[in-house]
């Protein structure tokens, strides 16, 4: 979580919502990335997507087997259907996003019953200084 807290910092200072994911395969990170969706012009350029992509890249394949995606915020629904078709084996995140969190806040994103896939889940990991990177951008942004 710590290296994805470094990428969601990175997002700040690109000035970009400050989120950040890893990819870990057998206790090693294979990806990092932050949120881009700004400065690629891409609404999928969030951090989890990006991560997935370089994780992918990675293996040359697009199952992701036997990883671990960290986030320092809850999946939206978007990213949360890419872990499913990647075949993520596990989430680990920070704060729960209550305006768009997929996986608890809005919806419970896995009890899909058409979904072929699903995955662990802990939450809260690093929660209070996740949370703050996005509450310090967000005020920043309305002074």
């Amino acid at each position: 979580m710590e290296v994805a807290i470094e990428e969601a910092k990175l997002a700040m200072l690109e000035d970009e919502v400050p989120v950040g994911a890893v990819v870990v395969y057998q206790d090693k990170i294979i990806a990092r990335a932050h949120n881009r969706t700004i400065s690629l012009n891409d609404p999928t350029a969030h951090a989890e997507i990006l991560a997935i992509r370089k994780a992918a890249k990675y293996f040359s394949n697009y199952r992701l087997i036997d990883c671990i995606l960290i986030s320092t915020l809850e999946p939206c629904i978007m990213c949360a259907g890419a872990m499913v078709n990647a075949r993520i084996d596990g989430l680990v995140f920070g704060a729960r996003d209550p305006k768009g969190g997929a996986i608890y806040s809005k919806m419970d994103f896995l009890s899909l019953n058409f979904l072929n896939h699903r995955f662990w889940i802990k939450e809260g990991v690093f929660q209070d200084i996740c949370g703050s990177l996005l509450k310090d951008f967000f005020k920043a942004k309305r002074m």
